[in-house]
This record gives structure tokens, C-alpha cells and sequence, in this order.
């Protein structure tokens, strides 16, 4: 089902990030993971790219979800091709987006169900729990295996990764998604969400404007810059 999804920027150092009042989850996961079909199935459009080339995503996506919530979209991480510089430069983008986003309420970690829990996945739980951030653990992909299996693997998550809030689920076949937008809804976000439809919509028009206002202080000193060329000389 289609619902009020509106794209806000893409940025990579927090004084580039979108100002909101509204409470924010991050998605993050490997670049196979399917992350971006989650965040798909779960904004009910094609928000997120999906890209038959693992790792395409290299910015913080921003989207605001029905002036209740930001969503925003992290680069996948654990993909081979990228080089010493590109894994230092995406941990360095995801470590100050944690640390300097004041409205961010949790982490939801994109798994493929099959995938073993790792150092990476341990160091990023670590992180959200030493910032006291909510993690939520999403496995995916469980249509392509059987339901015992899917058991099986839930349980070796649970185990392994010392939680309780991992959730099953399918964007293909769009089971469980539903549920653990709810269950993040109540448990993160809600209470930080303006229950007058008419008052978010003042708040969004009013961060539409102020984001608005930033651009055109930008375009505005870039066109300043141009202006002004040391090159030339003074007649």
C-alpha cells in the first residue's frame, strides 16, 4: 500500500544532515543483505536502490515516513571490491552520523538469514548499545528457505548475538514487515511523535522551508565564489 514517503537529501558529514524535530531510525546491513528491498516493502515505494551491483549506495538517504518519523538509508557495508580508503571513509561516515544525531532513536541491522553473525555485526551492536540506541535485528530472505529452517536460524541469532529483538521476515513475499515496523513503532518512536496530524504537518511544512532556505544560501555563495576569480587581474 502507497503512503506519504518524502525523499529529504542525501549527506555524508553531520552538518549536511536534514534538521527535523521528528525521531529518526537508521537501516544498515551488509551490501547482499537486501536491505534496500526491506526498506522498500516497509515505505510501500521504490525509495531505496536496487541495484544488481552490491554496494551502490555510498550517502546517508534521508526520507521522512508520513511526518511521524526519519528513516534513513546507511551504504551497505562487508562488500570486497571497495578498497582500504572506501571501508575507513563508510566507518568514519556511519560512527559520526551514531554519534553526532541527536533525534536517531535505534538501528535496525539488515541480515540475510543465512548469514553467520560476525565481528562486524558484534561491533556495530556494541556501538548502538555504548551510544544507548536501540538495535533490532532483521533477518531476511526466509522465503528461500523452509520453516524449520527459519527456526533454526533464528535461534543461532538469538543465541549468538545475545538478543531477543530479531525478527523474521520476506520483502518478497512481504511477511513480517508489517509487524516489525509496529513493534519499532511503539517501542522507539511513538512517544516522541506528534499525535496531531495537523501539528506534524505545520512541523514538516516549516523543516521544508528551513532546508529550503539552506539551499539557496549555498547556491547563493557558490554563485559569490564564481564571481570572484583570483585569475583575473584588476584593470
Amino acid at each position: 500500500m502507497s503512503r506519504f514517503v518524502q525523499y529529504l537529501k542525501s549527506a555524508v558529514f553531520p552538518q549536511d544532515y536534514p534538521p527535523s524535530s521528528l525521531p529518526e531510525i537508521a537501516i544498515a546491513g551488509r551490501s547482499n543483505a537486501g536491505k534496500s528491498s526491506f526498506i522498500n516493502t516497509w515505505a510501500g515505494s521504490k525509495i531505496a536502490l536496487v541495484s544488481q551491483t552490491p554496494g551502490k549506495t555510498r550517502l546517508l538517504n534521508f526520507f521522512n515516513i508520513e511526518n511521524k518519523y526519519l528513516m534513513v538509508d546507511t551504504p551497505g557495508y562487508g562488500f570486497a571490491a571497495r578498497s582500504g580508503a572506501e571501508v575507513h571513509d563508510w566507518q568514519q561516515m556511519i560512527e559520526n552520523y551514531l554519534l553526532n544525531r541527536d533525534n536517531l532513536k535505534g538501528l535496525v541491522l539488515i541480515m540475510d538469514v543465512r548469514r553467520n553473525w560476525s565481528q562486524e555485526e558484534e561491533l556495530l551492536k556494541n556501538f548502538c548499545n555504548n551510544q544507548d540506541l536501540g538495535f533490532y535485528v532483521v533477518l531476511t530472505k526466509i522465503d528461500k528457505i523452509s520453516k524449520n529452517e527459519q527456526q533454526k536460524y533464528l535461534k543461532e541469532k538469538q543465541k549468538n548475538s545475545g538478543l531477543s529483538e530479531v525478527r523474521l521476515c520476506s520483502s518478497l513475499k512481504k511477511i513480517g514487515i508489517k509487524e516489525i515496523e509496529e513493534e519499532i513503532f511503539e517501542s522507539w518512536l511513538k512517544e516522541f511523535v506528534p499525535k496531531d496530524s495537523a501539528q506534524r504537518e505545520k512541523m514538516a511544512k516549516k523543516e521544508n522551508q528551513e532546508r529550503e532556505n539552506i539551499k539557496q544560501e549555498i547556491i547563493a555563495k557558490r554563485k559569490e565564489k564564481k564571481k570572484w576569480d583570483p585569475r583575473k587581474k584588476k584593470s
